[in-house]
């Protein structure tokens, strides 16, 4: 029999199935320091028990017959649509999938929380829902993944491709991390280049290879007579994306029929795992998983994009909270007396300012101040850079302001030696990736090889 995943335990299990990758994560999924003391209990109260909290109805913008399937498998295999490879690379990956149960357990543990907004959002569209899957190669559904190329996010966009499609990136968020953005950025990426190719194996082939790839191997087999379908354009490609398509099409089977390869599928409620809630102000990242009643870590698996230990941003941003945990964060929210957010920026005008005595102006430690900043230890910040910093006094309750959140970076130098380290700066808005194509950067180095082996898979 099919195991459930409930709402109540979906995060925890979560948690548990996905610790071995999440230790691996990338160096920006910080351990949050805190400016102020611990967080008061919250008050208690009889509405919110959780046992009492009933699921919101599905919402009407989809097709009522989404919602006679039972769990969110059934939907996406309702909706295939993208014509079957049968090959001697689907039958490899596969046995790849088959043989590995506790791989597809965490993968599919992950994508409980994401899967039902995916799935929708490919139907509103009119696409083919075996796109919900892509995630399972692209970063096996864990939104702190990060390539060897810098792709980030469950749908793995580069930092270009991902300013190409409005996602920001800059020292307080990383958009191509977010559940809402990414997705929204990535069908319309996909749908882009199935209208350019008309074919949805080659606009695969185009989102893992680029555009640009994919038109020039069909030039040369036009020019050489040979068909241009995704099989006969394979020879050229590199192994990566010779491998892509065969995997999707591995994991396809797998969901359309897991008892046939000796798996189990968690059984998925087909209902709305997550809500969106507006940020009213900025806010601590420690205080509205607080509100929310929920850890920390829990917090950060429907909120990766927020790199920081405070939320900033204008009115449209949004933070995702499972259903549950949304109505128990306004209540909570409203009780709360205490200030919002505890951070706020400086920017380093000298060489001066260390690290040792910015820390006791604004009456921290050291290590809180490397900790929200990222900065490694035995580096010095150059003129220039913008921090956080505790709040005090003179700057309570008052915002980031978007000026400063859209241009702030940090820059550093190795310590003594005065040669500089291996830092960082943040891309400002709306600032292009320096040799950048200007719709498109593959994923995979344009110059690979085809005896490049492919990509290991996401673990």
């Amino acid at each position: 029999m099919q195991a459930r995943i409930s709402k109540s335990a979906a995060l925890a299990a979560l948690l548990a199935l996905s610790a071995p990758m999440l230790a691996q994560a990338h160096d920006e999924a910080l351990d949050l320091p805190t400016a102020t003391t611990a967080l008061s209990p919250l008050p208690k109260s009889a509405s919110l028990d959780v046992s009492a909290v009933k699921p919101a109805k599905p919402a009407k913008a989809i097709d009522e017959d989404a919602f006679r399937e039972k769990d969110v498998w059934g939907r996406i295999r309702s909706g295939y649509a993208i014509p079957d490879v049968n090959n001697d690379l689907v039958a490899k990956h596969v046995n790849w999938y088959a043989t590995r149960p506790d791989y597809i357990a965490r993968t599919t543990a992950r994508a409980s929380l994401y899967l039902f907004h995916v799935v929708s959002e490919l139907e509103k569209r009119g696409m083919p829902t075996e796109l919900a899957l892509l995630p399972f190669i692209e970063s096996a559904f864990n939104p702190q993944a990060l390539s060897s190329a810098n792709a980030a996010g469950i749908w793995q966009f580069v930092p270009g491709t991902g300013r190409d499609f409005n996602l920001k990136q800059d020292a307080f968020k990383d958009e191509r991390r977010g559940i809402l953005a990414s997705t929204d950025a990535a069908l319309t990426y996909l749908q882009r280049l199935y209208d350019m190719f008309g074919d949805w194996q080659l606009a695969l082939a185009a989102y893992n290879w680029g555009e640009g790839s994919v038109q020039k191997a069909i030039k040369r087999n036009q020019a050489a007579g040979k068909p241009t379908d995704f099989e006969s354009l394979a020879e050229q490609m590199p192994a990566e994306t010779r491998n892509y398509v065969p995997k999707l099409q591995a994991v396809k089977n797998i969901v359309a029929n897991p008892q046939q390869y000796g798996l189990n599928l968690p059984l998925i409620d087909n209902t709305p795992y997550f809500t969106a809630v507006d940020k009213t102000s900025d806010i601590d990242l420690t205080v509205a998983a607080h509100l929310a009643e929920l850890s920390v870590d829990e917090f950060k698996a429907l909120n990766p994009q927020f790199k920081r230990p405070v939320i900033t941003g204008d009115e449209d941003t949004k933070i995702l909270l499972p259903k549950e945990n949304a109505e128990k964060y306004h209540i909570n929210l409203a009780q709360w007396s205490k200030e919002l957010s505890t951070w706020t920026t400086h920017k380093i005008t000298s060489a001066r300012e260390s690290i040792r005595t910015l820390a006791s102006r604004f009456h921290t430690s050291p290590e809180v101040i490397r900790q929200a900043n990222n900065i490694p230890q035995n580096s010095v910040l150059k003129a220039g850079s913008t921090i956080l910093v505790p709040k005090i006094s003179t700057s309570a309750n008052i915002d980031i302001p978007a000026q400063v959140e859209d241009n702030a970076s940090v820059a550093y130098e190795a310590e003594r030696s005065g040669k500089s380290a291996k830092g960082y700066k943040l891309a400002g808005k709306g600032k292009p990736e320096k040799g950048g194509v200007s719709l498109v950067k593959a994923r995979v180095p344009r110059d690979a090889v085809k005896s490049k082996s492919h990509r290991k898979h996401n673990d």
